[in-house]
């Protein structure tokens, strides 16, 4: 469902990216790991056809996403750091607004259910900047789930979640994962990354340094493993 071949991304003459190859399965949930600066969130904005390669290619359901244009977007929902949600609307009048761009169909009904997912159907009428940074993040993986994309890439999507949230999370990614939809997420907590994943990377000097199945993996043997990679590379 993802392939990345020999992606390269460079900022002038700074590397940041240095021939990443990733293949990503259909209903794969990937965790990829590294220090700040691995080149984490910049390989996530490619894939989801938000910044330029230098050289290489990403495949998105077999379609070329240089070449597709803006409307293979459809297909992918996306988290970033900054959560991409109005403030002085609601809950409920951002997903309306992304829902109508997206051509959702039954948008009313959908709401309903992606806000009951995400914890938030009780405070749908409120206006996002009463909220709480936790409630942002999880408006914000309503945002990105709303349209139903067969791929959805989170970048950092624990951050600012109390453990009440972060326990919706990876109920909500467990119940994303049995249902075909193909995951990429990127974290800094090893245990969780680890427990919400089947399989984990680690990124390093923009190349990925270990890819291993989760099920083979303990969180302390992980942690030994994430430390020695990060170290030697």
């Amino acid at each position: 469902m993802i392939h990345a071949s020999k992606l390269v991304k460079a900022f002038g003459r700074r590397p940041v990216l240095r021939g990443v190859d990733l293949d990503v399965p259909a209903g794969q949930s990937v965790a990829l790991f590294g220090p700040n600066g691995a080149g984490k969130t910049t390989l996530i904005r490619i894939i989801a056809g938000l910044s330029k390669l230098t050289s290489g290619r990403v495949q998105l359901g077999g379609q070329d996403v240089q070449k597709s244009g803006p409307g293979l977007r459809r297909y992918v929902g996306f988290v970033s750091h900054n959560p991409l949600v109005y403030d002085s609307l609601t809950a409920e009048e951002n997903l309306i607004f992304f829902g109508r761009m997206y051509e959702v169909p039954q948008l009313d009904a959908r709401i309903v259910e992606v806000l009951e997912q995400v914890g938030l159907a009780g405070r749908r009428k409120d206006v996002v900047r009463t909220y709480s940074r936790g409630m942002i993040q999880r408006l914000a993986i309503a945002r990105a789930i709303l349209h139903n994309p067969p791929i959805l890439l989170l970048d950092e999507p624990d951050t600012g979640l109390d453990q009440q949230a972060a326990d919706m999370l990876r109920s909500l990614l467990l119940e994303l994962g049995s249902s075909d939809r193909t995951v990429l997420l990127t974290t800094h907590n090893l245990e969780r990354g680890i427990e919400w994943a089947d399989r984990a990377l680690i990124l390093n000097g923009g190349r990925v340094r270990f890819d291993s199945a989760t099920k083979e993996l303990g969180s302390a043997e992980f942690r030994r493993i994430y430390t020695e990679t990060v170290g030697a590379a």
